[in-house]
């Protein structure tokens, strides 16, 4: 079976998401579609298929479309999902959304709600999920070489000058990284959060706009504790990423999302070091392993359920997200 997919949004990660299908043998990009009539005029030329300007008349053209990735942006890269999301799960299309699937926590409800009712697979784009590196540490926590998971750390930060509003760097990056924090330890039950806003010398009162760095404490329902160091004034050219999983029995450090895997025995000196598990060289590459899932679970016809990073996946990380704020804005630890 060959899966029929169309993309909207057709800036740079719609562009990589298209690349992406075009290599796959078991994949044929039908549509493009972006309300940018030269974005969509380019990308139709360049990948040999029809454009449109708008869902309405991609959806009325006729053309069979098996699944369709919605990589709109919008307001701190969220804003724009939920309309072109709504419009193609109503017509019965299963959606592969980027993140965030939306800052506007009832939107993001009503566009899960709806996959559900339609019993239609929706995903999201939280690829860090995906890596061999991320998998194989998955695996050794299932296998119990870690003992009990006590502590999850997280470090997540860039070099990011742009912002677009005061919550733009929580919600725009780290979905990614709580995404991440919960493929190990679960749901989160409580969050108590500090931010901070970097100097900025044009800035008001000499500060960026938005909070551009923040330290967040994390309960899981399991009983594991969490933090999450985050910024848009740190980072350089390595370990920009950093994941330290804790057990009674053992550790692992994960860095770069695929890089490099560090199994530390409690009880040995014997590390284990795995450095591009699968070939995986750089986040870039996290891309084809996300959406090649999404290709296919679709394909196999798996259950909406049963979908890896789920639309319900990323509303409960939208949910810590908007817990952490709140949690700044009253200096409470807050209950999701």
């Amino acid at each position: 079976m060959s899966l029929r997919v169309a993309v909207v949004g057709l800036g740079g990660i719609g562009n990589t998401h298209a690349g992406v299908y075009m290599k796959r043998e078991d994949c044929e990009l039908v549509a493009v579609c972006d309300i940018i009539q030269e974005r969509t005029d380019k990308a139709a030329e360049k990948y040999g298929c029809p454009g449109f300007y708008s869902i309405a008349d991609m959806l009325a053209s006729g053309i069979q479309i098996d699944a369709v990735s919605v990589c709109s942006a919008g307001k701190e890269n969220g804003g724009d999902h939920y309309t072109p999301t709504m419009e193609i799960l109503a017509a019965g299309i299963p959606v592969l959304g980027e993140k965030p699937i939306s800052n506007e926590i009832d939107k993001a409800e009503e566009m899960v709600a709806l996959a559900k009712e339609k019993n239609l697979r929706y995903g999201i784009n939280l690829n860090h999920r995906f890596t061999p590196a991320a998998l194989r540490a998955k695996e050794w926590i299932n296998e119990g070489r870690l003992g009990e998971v006590n502590i999850i750390n997280m470090t997540m930060w860039i070099n990011n000058p742009n912002e677009t509003s005061p919550w733009f760097h929580i919600r725009a990056l780290h979905p990614h990284s709580l995404d991440v924090m919960r493929f190990f330890g679960g749901d989160v039950e409580k969050v108590q959060a500090f931010f901070k806003r970097g100097p900025k010398a044009d800035g008001p009162d000499g500060r960026r706009v938005c909070w551009s760095n923040v330290q967040a404490n994390l309960l899981f329902k399991n009983g594991t504790i969490g933090h999450l160091t985050g910024s848009y004034d740190a980072g350089g050219s390595y370990g920009l990423e950093t994941l330290e999983v804790v057990g009674s029995e053992g550790r692992f450090v994960l860095v770069d999302a695929c890089e490099h895997l560090t199994f530390y025995p409690r009880r040995s000196r014997q590390t284990e070091t795995y450095d591009y598990l699968g070939g995986m060289m750089g986040f870039n590459e996290t891309f084809p392993s996300r959406i090649g899932k999404w290709v296919e679970q679709n394909i196999a016809g798996d259950a909406p359920e049963e979908i890896d990073a789920s639309g319900a996946d990323a509303l409960h990380v939208q949910k810590i997200i908007e817990a952490i704020i709140e949690s700044w804005e009253t200096g409470t630890v807050v209950t999701i």
